[in-house]
């Protein structure tokens, strides 16, 4: 997936989960650009591909807007019916369940995308440009499984993400040390992941959320 890709996704799934609505105008290219630490020219990329696909509408000297068309009513209600809670709940269920998927099903190709997201969370300059990249690689580990309705589930827990609880809990809990530690962590997961061991692969992901759920509930 290209840098490009992944923040039009990113940008997507809050559309869907409602941190923008339909008639929002959306941040300059500039802002966007900083607060994901990506290029101009990867913001004007991702702007293009869903400005084509009729989801945001762009007006010289005005800006860019949402589309009405933009969300999904469905998928918005249970993103932003979610507590931060609950999605640790269903993290602690499901990413550790998927496991012996992604270690059977990955290819090569998975692993390169799961080691960028990782370099490029490490090499971010802002705590939501890490979060940005700390959820493709969630993401990447679950498209691994090569498994559509696996995919789909991820995708809306993505969602709950984007919502302002969980940016608003991760703001007060991400400390310098706390990343340094989620970014060894990823690191040491995609190791096991590519070494094929489901055993250490599964260890490292419930120890992972673990960290995750104290450091953001205290428990």
């Amino acid at each position: 997936m290209s840098i490009s890709t992944s923040l039009r996704e990113t940008i997507l799934t809050q559309l869907q989960a409602g941190h923008w609505k339909a008639g929002d105008r959306l941040p300059t290219e500039r802002e966007l650009a900083e607060g994901y630490g990506v290029s101009r020219t990867t913001v004007r990329r991702a702007l293009a591909d869903l400005k084509q696909q009729g989801l945001i509408e762009q007006t010289v000297g005005s800006g860019t807007f949402v589309a009405q068309q933009a969300t999904s009513p469905w998928q918005q209600d249970s993103a932003q019916h979610t507590s931060p809670a609950e999605l640790m709940e269903a993290r602690l269920a499901l990413e550790p369940a998927i496991i012996d998927l992604v270690v059977r099903n990955a290819t090569t190709a998975d692993f390169t995308r799961m080691l960028s997201c990782c370099t490029s969370a490490e090499q971010a300059t802002s705590l939501e440009a890490f979060e940005h990249w700390d959820a493709e690689l969630h993401e990447a580990i679950a498209d691994a499984a090569h498994n559509s309705f696996v995919s789909s589930v991820f995708k809306l827990m993505k969602q709950v993400r984007a919502q302002g609880d969980w940016g608003q809990l991760k703001k007060k809990s991400v400390t310098p040390e706390r990343r340094l530690a989620y970014q060894r962590e990823h690191r040491q997961l995609v190791d096991a992941l590519r070494d094929r061991d489901a055993v250490r692969a599964k260890a490292g992901t419930l120890e992972h959320l673990l960290h995750v759920r104290h450091n953001l509930l205290g428990h």
